[in-house]
């Protein structure tokens, strides 16, 4: 069902805002890839959430299936293999590099999701 949650959408740009700092001014070693990697589905959560009226557990699965996805067609090098190893866009949004850290924080993020909702 679609709907529109103001509140959802509100975390969703200030989350996205929160990314685009990290991406232009945060050159660490933790912050960047790691905490970035967490906000990056709880961004994608809120973001569903804003439009679908879906159960929290089902966007929350969707969610993390999506992210490690992503991840694994990372493993494959699919930015490479469908020719666009010379786009930055292409590069930053899909990722040219597999880690299982990577994973990791996507469960940390989803995780925190389910437990900041159940409050």
């Amino acid at each position: 069902m679609l709907t529109f949650n103001r509140k959802y959408f509100g975390l969703a740009i200030l989350i996205f805002i929160v990314e685009v700092c990290i991406a232009l001014f945060v050159r660490d070693k933790f912050i960047r890839p790691y905490v970035g990697d967490v906000l990056v589905v709880i961004l994608i959560y809120c973001l569903l959430r804003a439009f679908l009226h879906w159960s929290i557990l089902t966007v929350a699965f969707i969610v993390l299936v999506f992210a490690f996805s992503v991840e694994f067609l990372q493993l494959l090098d699919i930015v490479k293999r469908i020719g666009l190893e010379e786009s930055k866009i292409a590069r930053i949004v899909i990722g040219s590099s597999f880690s299982w850290f990577d994973l990791l924080a996507y469960f940390i993020g989803i995780a925190l999701i389910l437990i900041i909702e159940k409050r």
